[in-house]
């Protein structure tokens, strides 16, 4: 039976954390690196699902017996999708697929939304069925919040179907309406950086459901249905919780530069101008780091000494990326710099007695793709 191989990139998010599921701004771009998924049909109704990551005996689950909590691990994500793309309407058919990834787990990259949107692409053209690229980034999204129960916003899946090469995405979470930006640091000499702290996280935990939990409650008492409709920062005098106001200012400042930095790549293609403007970003990316360690608090110690270690190193900024409470930091660094960056980084992680880091090079590339 005939085998397509589909693959989906991770992504790192140049602002905009914890604003999508708030309807704010948020500027990721895909990784080069990502999940492929090796799929052919099958016409028993079965889905029978194998990982190069967890070499255990094959999860084999029937199409017609899928529901929430009815999978559990990493086989959730995949049987998710076809769960949720049945849910929207349409017939998915059975098949085996085989994953294999090189995302860190756990990093803050989006290997989970890269395992579903390269499933759910090659579940969509085993089944001859075609469904719009914002439409099946929802679809994903669903079965990540009700299929796996992380309850994450649309920023992963829209990246990873979205993205363009050499381009950031600027997305409005309450629109969904996207613009992409042009961002290509090697053409002034810089380069982007993941550098992963060896902390894991979990969107599944509960503190990421507290802090979602915390921003409805301040939308509340604004009175609006989400903090992405706030503007006027003069506002936030209204919510008398101090912890309350912090977690709203860290939303409509980050939803504000992620707007601010599209503005600036978008300004001029002059490269004199760009290695101002990034200079500029790299500025914005500290002060987005500053917010999610203290107005929103979902920082952790290894992060924050990448952060002032690699700004101290030569880099233009740098700042925790993803969900929190562990996972990888983005830096923007001077090409020139980046050796030195690396090394300071590890050196300064060593010294503390902890994992050293691991560093991936963060390349904007190309959205979701079938390779064969």
């Amino acid at each position: 039976m005939k085998t397509e191989v589909w693959f989906a990139p991770g992504r790192a998010n140049l602002m905009g954390e914890h604003t999508d599921y708030n309807e704010g701004y948020v500027l990721p771009f895909a990784l080069a690196q990502g999940v492929t998924a090796t799929a052919s049909a099958r016409n028993d109704g079965l889905l029978v699902l194998r990982s190069k990551q967890v070499p255990d005996e094959p999860v084999t689950v029937s199409l017609d017996s899928l529901a929430p909590g009815s999978v559990s691990d990493w086989a959730a994500y995949p049987a998710g999708v076809a769960w949720s793309l049945h849910a929207a309407g349409y017939a998915v058919r059975g098949a085996s697929i085989d994953v294999d990834s090189d995302l860190p787990v756990g990093a803050g990259v989006s290997s989970s939304a890269a395992l579903e949107c390269s499933v759910a692409l090659a579940l969509c053209s085993l089944s001859g069925i075609s469904v719009p690229r914002p439409e099946l980034a929802a679809i994903a999204k669903r079965a990540e919040n009700e299929f796996v129960g992380a309850p994450t916003g649309i920023i992963d899946q829209s990246a990873a179907l979205l993205s363009r090469e050499g381009h950031a995405l600027l997305l409005d979470c309450a629109t969904l309406e996207t613009a992409q930006v042009p961002f290509l640091p090697a053409a002034v000499g810089a380069s982007t950086l993941v550098i992963d702290t060896r902390v894991t996280h979990a969107l599944v935990s509960g503190e990421y459901a507290w802090r979602r939990i915390e921003c409805e409650e301040a939308a509340r008492l604004l009175r609006v249905p989400a903090l992405g409709s706030v503007t006027d920062l003069g506002r936030l005098h209204e919510i008398e919780d101090p912890v309350l106001r912090r977690r709203a200012r860290h939303v409509l400042t980050d939803s504000a530069r992620a707007k601010a930095i599209a503005a600036a790549l978008l300004v001029t293609d002059e490269i004199n101008s760009k290695s101002e403007i990034y200079k500029f970003v790299g500025k914005l990316l500290v002060q987005g780091h500053a917010s999610l360690r203290d107005d929103f608090e979902v920082s952790w110690p290894e992060a924050d000494l990448a952060v002032e270690t690699t700004v101290a190193a030569g880099a233009y900024g740098a700042k925790m990326i993803g969900g929190g409470f562990g996972g990888s930091v983005l830096a923007l660094v001077p090409t020139e710099r980046a050796g030195a960056v690396r090394a300071a980084v590890t050196e300064a992680f060593t010294a503390r007695g902890w994992t050293s880091p691991d560093f991936l090079d963060a390349v904007p590339s190309p959205a979701a793709r079938r390779l064969a």
